[in-house]
C-alpha cells in the first residue's frame, strides 16, 4: 500500500507517519511513561507483537522515539524523543476531541484488560491503606479469559494484573464492563451504580465504602461529551444531579 502523499503539506508529511492503526496510540503509551515492549503490549492488548515491533521501527525511523539498551530482562526500552514529546500533546488533545466528539461505544469497543491497566494509573494512593491492598475485578457478562483481573496496591505502587497475584482478595468488584466502563469515563456516577446493584463491591465495609474515592476516573472525564447519543445523554443526566444536589 502506497504510505506517502507525494504533498509538501505538513499535514501530509505527519499523516505519513501517524496514520498507520495503531501508531498513535504507541506514542500515547510511551507519553505516559511505559518503556518497555511488555507494557506497551499490556497497554495496547489487542495489539500483535508484529505490528507492535514495526509500529516501533517506523517511529525511531522517524526521530519520534529512540530504543535505549535494556535492563531486568528487556533486551530493549523505547522513549519518546524531543519530537515525540512535543507530539504527545498533540495526542492528548486528539483524544479530548475524541472524548468529546468521537461516536458512542458499541459493544466491541468495550476492553477489560485495557480498563484495568486503565484504571491502575489512576488510582488516588495519597488515600489508599499503605499496606498492601488487593482489588480484585469480575466481569460477570464476559467470558471467562476475560472475566478476572486484579490491582494491587501498596506504598503508593499500584500493579494491574492479569493473573491472580497469589494475596488473598481485600475487596471484590462484580460489575459488567459496559457499566463499569461508564462510570470510569464520567458518563454516570460510580456511587449510584453500587447504590443501584450494577456494580457490586464486596468486602469489609470500611474499605467498600473508600473504594469509589480510590479511582480517579479517567482524565477526561470532567470534559463534556458533545457528541449527540447515548453517553451525551447518561452524563448530562449525571451532571444535572450534581447541580442540583449542589444548590
Amino acid at each position: 500500500m502506497k504510505s506517502k502523499y507525494g504533498q509538501y503539506c505538513p499535514v501530509s508529511l505527519a499523516t505519513e507517519i501517524l496514520g498507520e492503526r495503531w501508531t498513535i496510540l504507541v506514542v500515547l503509551v510511551l507519553a505516559d511513561g511505559f518503556h518497555r515492549f511488555s507494557e506497551l503490549e499490556r497497554a495496547l492488548p489487542r495489539i500483535s507483537a508484529s505490528t507492535l515491533s514495526a509500529r516501533l521501527k517506523k517511529l525511531e525511523d522517524a526521530g519520534v522515539i529512540e530504543r535505549r539498551p535494556g535492563e531486568s530482562g528487556e533486551k530493549f526500552v523505547y522513549f519518546l524523543t524531543p519530537a515525540g514529546d512535543e507530539l504527545g500533546q498533540i495526542v492528548f488533545d486528539l483524544g479530548l476531541w475524541g472524548h468529546r466528539w468521537g461516536r458512542d461505544l458499541v459493544t466491541d469497543d468495550l476492553d477489560p484488560e485495557h480498563l484495568i491497566w486503565s484504571m491502575h494509573m489512576r488510582m488516588n494512593t495519597e488515600i489508599m491503606p499503605a499496606q498492601r491492598t488487593t482489588i480484585a475485578f469480575e466481569f460477570a457478562d464476559q467470558p471467562v479469559k476475560k472475566r478476572y483481573f486484579w490491582i494491587l496496591a501498596e506504598n503508593k505502587k499500584v500493579q494491574a494484573c492479569l493473573k491472580h497475584p497469589g494475596f488473598d482478595e481485600d475487596l471484590r468488584v462484580i460489575a459488567r464492563l459496559r457499566s463499569l466502563t461508564y462510570a470510569w469515563r464520567g458518563f454516570v456516577s460510580l456511587r449510584d451504580e453500587i447504590s443501584k446493584g450494577s456494580i457490586r463491591v464486596l468486602g469489609p465495609a470500611k474499605l467498600a465504602r473508600a473504594f469509589p474515592d480510590w479511582l480517579l476516573g479517567s482524565m477526561l472525564a470532567n470534559q463534556e461529551r458533545m457528541y449527540p447519543g447515548r453517553e451525551r445523554d447518561l452524563q448530562r443526566s449525571f451532571r444535572g444531579e450534581i447541580n442540583s444536589s449542589a444548590d
